[in-house]
């Protein structure tokens, strides 16, 4: 069995990146894993300044919004980093909040799928066959909270 995930306000809305969720990355607190993920787009580059505005931006639909702008720069390696970028971003949230690694850790070894009707790359997208990207980022961090758990528990009982 699969779990699908999407919107905030619905079953395994934690798992989304515009759950209200904050971590502290970086030396910096972030509202949302999607505030962090779309501030690094401009990270290095000049228009670096989105990023304080990405940051501090009310929602994560707006921050979403600023980082989508096909009007600024991203940073030329984002291809080769925005993953690793989002897998760290899910990968503090889960760590920072235990009440939602509870959820995550629940789902077992089921597949986790971003009900996503328009994102391709992300989530399943329109017609079910997107690459599910933030779905597999979740399952990562599933089994690397997992194996933090394993050796916690190892050298408890050393």
């Amino acid at each position: 069995m699969a779990i699908f995930f999407y919107k905030v306000d619905e079953p395994y809305g934690c798992f989304s990146n515009f759950s209200p969720y904050g971590f502290q990355l970086q030396g910096q607190t972030w509202m949302t894993a999607e505030h962090y993920y779309q501030a690094q787009k401009f990270a290095g580059t000049c228009d670096r300044h989105l990023c304080c505005l990405i940051q501090e931006a009310a929602t994560p639909i707006e921050a979403a919004a600023l980082g989508r702008s096909p009007v600024h720069q991203i940073r030329p390696d984002w291809e080769q980093v925005k993953t690793q970028i989002m897998y760290t971003a899910v990968l503090t949230k889960f760590q920072t909040h235990t009440d939602i690694q509870t959820v995550l850790l629940s789902t077992g070894d089921q597949l986790i799928i971003e009900d996503s009707p328009v994102d391709a790359y992300w989530g399943c997208g329109p017609d079910g066959r997107g690459q599910n990207q933030l779905g597999k980022t979740l399952m990562n961090v599933r089994q690397h909270l997992r194996q933090a758990m394993t050796g916690q528990q190892l050298l408890s009982n050393g």
